[in-house]
């Protein structure tokens, strides 16, 4: 959420005294729900740059143990290792396991053997996730979970329809994304599971397409070159590697 100047000015403005007892999480979470009563205050975590993390309507802000003040919109960068550790942090809150997904309402693409993976969510008038599936076209060894997600205009929710009720709903869902082919409207016999893919996508907070996820969890907004998609998918199998656990001899 987008915290108003003028709520920022007037907090930062009453310089109120915050006793020295409330220096806990529980208490400046407390603080900050007076001091800002619009802001939905999740959690509270200290960190070990003296800082205070916030999370708040899918959003990271900062405070100190006064709550004397708020950083919002604000990059927390480590001057060590230069990570920037807000945008490290918020692949950890936004990242959602694979198996949660729910596949059954996606359109499964399998190319080559099938071994790396990743979730789309897409809309069929959407440009960037267009560009995206002709890059996409040219990765190998990929399983390619797309979830028909109809928000940008309101023939989409008809088209995402047609492509599903299809008799095969993956050639349809190309030919539609590359070579512009609308397939036949569906009837009103094929249900599709937009609605489905729609709550979920309201439940983790996505609000654009393309959004990707890939097997590690990680949620990618936007699209992304080739390049940067293969790296992508070789470290999330990478990670998954590693965090299975390792069979007895």
């Amino acid at each position: 959420m987008k915290i108003p100047h003028t709520l920022l000015a007037a907090a930062l403005a009453l310089g109120l005294s915050f006793s020295a007892a409330a220096q806990t999480p529980d208490s400046i979470k407390a603080e900050l729900k007076k001091r800002f009563p619009d802001l939905p205050t999740e959690s509270v975590k200290k960190t070990p740059y003296g800082l205070y993390e916030v999370i708040g309507g899918g959003e990271i802000f900062y405070t100190d143990e006064k709550a004397s003040f708020l950083i919002a919109n604000g990059q927390l960068v480590d001057a060590k290792t230069r990570e920037n550790v807000t945008e490290a942090r918020m692949r950890q809150l936004t990242a959602v396991r694979f198996d949660q997904l729910p596949l059954d309402a996606a359109i499964k693409i399998v190319r080559g053997n099938g071994s790396r993976k990743v979730a789309l969510f897409e809309d069929p008038n959407c440009g960037y996730c267009k560009h995206f599936e002709r890059e996409l076209a040219t990765v190998s060894d990929v399983t390619v979970y797309v979830f028909l997600f109809p928000i940008l205009s309101p023939d989409s929710a008809e088209k995402s329809k047609a492509v599903w009720c299809s008799s095969d709903r993956a050639k349809a869902w190309l030919d539609l994304m590359l070579k512009d082919t609308t397939p036949t409207p569906a009837g009103d016999k094929c249900e599709a599971p937009l609605e489905k893919t729609l709550a979920f996508g309201r439940e983790k907070r996505i609000t654009g397409t393309p959004t990707m996820f890939f097997e590690d969890g990680e949620r990618v907004p936007g699209a992304m070159p080739r390049a940067a998609l293969e790296k992508r998918l070789a470290d999330a199998t990478a990670a998954v590697a590693k965090a299975a656990p390792v069979a007895k001899k």
